[in-house]
């Protein structure tokens, strides 16, 4: 099993994440597996040594941070390294049925072996990375009135660790979606994995199309918007090789059915579409999820950049940058995070009475491009 460390890419993402710094390059070959503001420590003990006075009320800010990444998390296991995946080649072949074509002294053998054609694929790379805390309860009950005020402090301290984790944790999930996009994606030129909305409203409709900074104000775009999502996932319920990278003879039914939006796409549909419609299921996107931005804010969560990516692709050398990214529709299979493992270890130093505390997290972030994917650009 490929152990990697991710602390400092998950400290770069976290700026981005929080609009610290704008949108810029993110290698996704030390994240994703395709087969193949934080608590201020360091001044932590100066700023509890100069609590020598009294105070007369304390307030701890202890807003527990629950994240607001798409679910594509995946069951976990105690034991093992590595996931397998096994999965049925091509459709089998048909034969002739000699049941309606029986002739005279023909010799029908019932003893032809018939080799199911199966192939397996491993996912067998983890990432990982610790947020360590100390905590010294005797040396800071000086500056507290009683127990419960010692106890919030600490608990403070937790949700502020629970929160850093968090937000670490949702990047890490952000670049496996992105890179899933950017490689869904390719070199932009189009296809059945790559719906050029902009493009393909004007070629429907025989209209011009709207600016990418307009569309989605228009009511009529809307809802070639909601009629192009909706067709590409009836038609990735039918088996076919288009819609996955490999080839591959896939079908993916409802329940297993995937859709992420962009937030203003989503709202978009809802205001625009839906608010002025007697019957909403009509033009209801297929249970989608939303995203404020694929990978950062910037420093207005201005929609050039939450709409845009720029990324290594798993594999590549170089950054890609996609723009105007509105959503992706996959296959329940074709990415997510797989045997998350979160948990604590610590130790107590009895010479300086504090106790060392490590928040530890593992998983491992996968894109499987055998399965089915679209992506969905205001191009």
């Amino acid at each position: 099993m490929e152990m990697t460390q991710v602390a400092d890419i998950v400290n770069e993402l976290n700026k981005q994440y929080i609009g610290e710094d704008a949108v810029s390059a993110v290698d996704a070959n030390d994240i994703v597996d395709t087969g193949a503001e934080i608590l201020d420590t360091d001044k932590m003990d100066h700023y509890v040594r100069d609590l020598i006075d009294h105070i007369g009320k304390v307030v701890f800010v202890n807003r527990p941070y629950t994240g607001g990444t798409p679910s594509v998390m995946m069951e976990s296991w105690e034991f093992g390294a590595v996931e397998e995946k096994i999965t049925y080649e091509g459709i089998p072949e048909a034969e002739d049925n000699d049941t309606w074509d029986l002739r005279d002294g023909r010799s029908y053998d019932p003893n032809i072996f018939y080799k199911p054609d199966v192939s397996a694929k491993f996912f067998s790379k983890r990432r990982t990375f610790d947020i360590p805390m100390s905590f010294a309860q005797r040396q800071v009950k000086s500056a507290f009135s009683n127990a419960g005020q010692l106890q919030a402090f600490f608990s403070m301290i937790e949700t502020a660790i629970s929160t850093g984790m968090t937000v670490k944790m949702d990047s890490l999930v952000e670049a496996t979606i992105n890179n899933f996009i950017v490689t869904t994606y390719g070199d932009g030129t189009g296809g059945p994995r790559l719906c050029k909305l902009l493009t393909e409203y004007a070629a429907f409709t025989g209209k011009q199309a709207p600016s990418a900074a307009t569309a989605l104000s228009d009511t009529d775009f809307n809802k070639f918007l909601a009629f192009a999502i909706s067709r590409k996932a009836t038609q990735m319920r039918k088996l076919s090789t288009l819609f996955n990278e490999g080839g591959k003879p896939r079908h993916t039914p409802a329940d297993k059915l995937h859709l992420i939006l962009h937030n203003d796409a989503l709202m978009a549909s809802e205001m625009y579409l839906q608010s002025d419609t007697f019957h909403n299921d009509f033009v209801k996107l297929p249970g989608a999820e939303s995203v404020a931005f694929w990978q950062g804010s910037g420093n207005a969560f201005a929609f050039a950049d939450t709409s845009k990516i720029i990324i290594t692709p798993e594999g590549a050398q170089s950054p890609v940058t996609v723009s105007n990214v509105i959503g992706v529709l996959f296959d329940r299979e074709a990415l997510g995070v797989s045997n998350l493992d979160r948990r604590v270890t610590t130790n107590y130093n009895p010479k300086g009475e504090f106790t060392n505390n490590w928040y530890k997290f593992d998983a491992g972030y996968f894109n499987d491009f055998n399965e089915n994917g679209v992506v969905f650009v205001l191009a």
